[in-house]
């Protein structure tokens, strides 16, 4: 069996073990083959549990399959391979001595003994019975991260109405929007849009713009990141949280106007703020006729207009 083909073998052992994409590469199958031993020409019943560093793997690795990696991609094996295997349960770190400290510089590795056990029968009629039966005695650890992400979602809520963003700061500032800025500047208002970066559509209320006149926006529309209908002054209030795209500068202004120029409700140009540093960083490129709402400060607005207070133009 040639060197390649045994790599590929070994990737799509670990596809098929549940690691995730950054794991599905040949530095990891590399490092898969080195705890068990598996030369290009060996069998995978042959597979051993050698108790290996990082320099140890990375040798291996070069002796056995010719890949040549620089010294200094030892904290990449360590940190992007090693550290969600022993995470995944594939490995087992300093069986030997588990008191050892941690940045030890004779930390070890070795493959835990029910995957050896696993990967013996790899090949044979036995391997899909026995990995469905690895699979199913615990998450993997894709699976596990699914699922910390779902709990470092965040909850936003507007009236009667709760969504879940994707966690980051960008979506914390749509969740301020939301729940601080519109109470105290649209209060009673409809949320009709709420961007997601994990999703292009976090929440989108397409009868509620269709009734407005706004109809045909799809997937490929340049949506603002919050779209709300304050009622009491029928106003369509287009917010933009700089964290995505900027600023509502010239541009982007005559561009949110096209997109919702058939809009029976007047319309409403917002720039959202995490902070008044960010804010100094984008104050010049902020458009004429726009507001300007800084989250740290949510009891206030910036008003770039001179004419009126807050509102729509004609």
């Amino acid at each position: 069996m040639s060197e390649q083909t045994r790599i590929e073998e070994a990737l799509g052992i670990l596809v098929q073990l549940g690691m995730p994409r950054a794991q599905q590469n040949a530095r990891s199958a590399l490092c898969l083959l080195a705890l068990i031993d598996l030369a290009p020409g060996m069998k995978w019943r042959q597979a051993g549990n050698p108790l290996l560093g990082i320099t140890p793997i990375m040798d291996w690795a070069k002796q056995h399959y010719e890949a040549d990696y620089a010294p200094n991609t030892r904290e990449t094996f360590r940190r992007q391979t090693m550290h969600q295997f022993v995470a995944a349960g594939i490995a087992l770190m300093n069986p030997d001595k588990p008191d050892r400290p941690t940045n030890s510089p004779d930390t070890v590795y070795q493959v835990a003994p029910e995957v050896l056990v696993l990967l013996k029968t790899h090949g044979s009629r036995r391997w899909a019975g026995n990995l469905a039966a690895w699979l199913a005695s615990r998450p993997t650890l894709s699976q596990r991260y699914a699922m910390a992400r779902d709990l470092e979602r965040v909850p936003v809520r507007l009236g009667g109405k709760n969504i879940e963003l994707s966690p980051g700061a960008h979506s914390r500032l749509i969740k301020a929007i939301i729940e601080d800025f519109a109470p105290r500047f649209a209060p009673g208002s409809t949320l009709i849009y709420a961007g997601d970066t994990g999703r292009k559509w976090g929440y989108f209320d397409v009868a509620a713009l269709d009734a407005l006149g706004v109809t045909g926006i799809d997937v490929h529309g340049k949506m603002p990141d919050v779209v709300l209908h304050y009622q009491e002054r029928d106003w369509l209030l287009l917010v933009e949280s700089v964290t995505s795209h900027g600023p509502v500068n010239a541009k982007r202004q005559e561009e949110l106007a096209q997109l919702f120029g058939e809009s029976t409700a007047g319309l409403v140009f917002i720039t959202a703020f995490p902070d008044r540093v960010t804010y100094r960083k984008y104050a010049l490129d902020v458009a004429w006729e726009t507001e300007v709402w800084i989250a740290e400060a949510p009891e206030h607005m910036i008003h770039l207009n001179g004419s009126r207070f807050v509102g729509p133009y004609g």
